[in-house]
């Protein structure tokens, strides 16, 4: 169990910046929400794994820690807040650029760019 646990915070931490290092602000912003859902998981992990933990002290013999429930239910609230920041900010830079791209250039303006840099000087 705590091997595929481990693994899946894995492959979510390895998809998350390999998103966020594209090009596109979409990409970006759902590789930072696959990033907090890593953490999340991580900091639920932090808790240790239990079956069949109660919340509550006094109802079963074995309880869930409560403060990693309590971080991970206060980075969901933060990491949606941030999605959502981050969603209105693509927005409004595809609005002012006519483009979603990161650096406000599509890769076809860079590289005319670059080739009339070359040929003036």
């Amino acid at each position: 169990m705590e091997a595929i646990f481990a693994i899946c915070v894995g492959i979510l931490t390895t998809c998350g910046f390999f998103l966020v290092l594209r090009g596109r602000t979409f990409t970006v912003v759902i590789g930072l929400t696959m990033l907090s859902y890593a953490v999340n998981l991580f900091l639920f992990a932090s808790g240790r794994l239990t079956v069949d933990g109660a919340a509550v002290l006094g109802q079963s013999e074995v309880y869930g820690d409560p403060l990693p429930q309590a971080l991970v239910l206060t980075a969901i609230v933060i990491g949606f807040a941030m999605t959502a920041f981050l969603v209105i900010l693509a927005m409004r830079s595809r609005a002012d650029q006519g483009n979603d791209h990161v650096d406000g250039q599509s890769p076809d303006h860079a590289t005319k760019s670059i080739a009339s840099d070359k040929r003036n000087g």
